[in-house]
């Protein structure tokens, strides 16, 4: 749960700060993740939860476990949530790629990486 829930707070960071730097809206990403329940912002914050917990529960019983293996994790999540799932609906192929795919990464590494 407390991997669940670091990897929810911690993961977008990447792309918020991006935005942040680049004048964007640090809510662009979760808007676009509402578009795919035809939601706003709260839907998109509900879809985050959702598909955080999925994953973190695939990730937890393949045993995926430590920082390279967590990064290669969060890369094919970001191969399948952005490039395959997310052509299909244009508020995320909108989204800039490298920003999305570093929070999959960071996603990863929070969820496999060891503690202690």
């Amino acid at each position: 749960m407390r991997r669940y829930l670091l990897a929810v707070v911690l993961s977008g960071l990447p792309s918020t700060a991006y935005a942040l730097a680049v004048g964007d809206s640090p809510l662009r990403a979760t808007r676009a993740a509402g578009s795919l329940v035809r939601g706003g912002v709260g839907a998109g914050v509900v879809v985050h939860l959702a598909v955080s917990a999925f994953w973190t529960f695939v990730l937890t019983r393949l045993r995926v476990r430590g920082v390279i293996r967590g990064a290669i994790a969060g890369l094919l999540i970001a191969a399948l949530d952005i490039e395959v799932i997310g052509r299909h609906n244009p508020e995320i192929r909108a989204l800039p790629r490298v920003p999305q795919w570093l929070d999959h990464v960071a996603f990863g590494v929070l969820v496999a990486g060891r503690r202690g």
